[in-house]
């Protein structure tokens, strides 16, 4: 079995006021192997994406262990790549500016990290383009390739597909597939999409409605490439289905 990448001990997260603390998070309990793409799936307001930002370093008010590669997360770090829902690309700045960031391209060896990337997330031919000049897809592609820049030990992916139309979302997904088997690196990666969550990952993580607790973790059997069609896919889909339907007494709606 692969190593850890990351390892979450007894994570407890509460949101203060003057009036009121709201409990998000109650004894978390995960390993991410080195590696995968685990994805987190659940209610609104879970904490799935508040989960994201611990991991990230972004957020270090909370009670409990969070430790990639054995070491304590306790700041943003280039270990973790962060990827959001929008892509946040400097709108001054060419798609090869944009992925170098703070780097300068004048260095032989940025530079051939940047093409290198560009390479790998298809964007040849668009180096010099702005991102007014990109499509959604295109813009996430140079998201992703930033990302990748300075060779992060783990991916982190808040719901990086949500804006997107069904059929960009469809070849974002090819893509992120196609870049993890080349790189092979570790994604964790929240999303409200059940067939994205089957599609992409080894495991999947449900949590249960707020405080988020692990409900079930789903180990996804499915060779790559995997066939939406198939009849192995469609019953996998279906025990997920399930397993949400059983997180929260209200009415919910999931994108299935």
């Amino acid at each position: 079995m692969p190593s850890a990448a990351l390892e979450i001990r007894g994570l407890n997260k509460s949101f203060h006021n003057a009036d009121s603390t709201t409990h998000v998070l109650d004894r978390i309990e995960l390993t991410v192997r080195q590696n995968e793409i685990l994805s987190i799936i659940g209610p609104s307001g879970c904490g799935k994406s508040t989960l994201l930002k611990i991991v990230a370093g972004l957020d270090v008010d909370y009670t409990g262990s969070v430790q990639l590669e054995g070491k304590q997360v306790d700041r943003p770090s280039r270990e973790k790549g962060f990827i959001f829902q929008e892509h946040r690309l400097f709108p001054w700045l060419t798609v090869e500016r944009n992925i170098a960031a703070d780097l300068p391209l004048k260095k032989p060896e940025v530079q051939r990290k940047v093409d290198e990337l560009i390479r790998l997330v298809k964007l040849q031919g668009f180096e010099k383009s702005y991102p007014k000049q990109l499509s959604g897809g295109m813009s996430q592609r140079v998201a992703i390739a930033r990302a990748l820049m300075r060779s992060p030990q783990v991916l982190l992916l808040d719901e990086p597909f949500g804006a997107l139309d069904a059929f960009t979302r469809g070849h974002m997904q090819e893509a992120l597939l196609d870049i993890w088997r080349e790189n092979q690196t570790t994604m964790l990666f929240v999303t409200h999409d059940i067939d994205e969550a089957v599609f992409l990952s080894s495991r999947i993580v449900v949590l249960d409605a707020r405080p988020g607790r692990i409900k079930e973790v789903i180990p996804v059997d499915l060779p790559y490439p995997r066939k939406r069609t198939s009849v192995s896919f469609q019953e996998l889909r279906t025990l997920v289905l399930r397993t949400l339907e059983r997180t929260e007494p209200d009415e919910q709606s999931w994108d299935i």
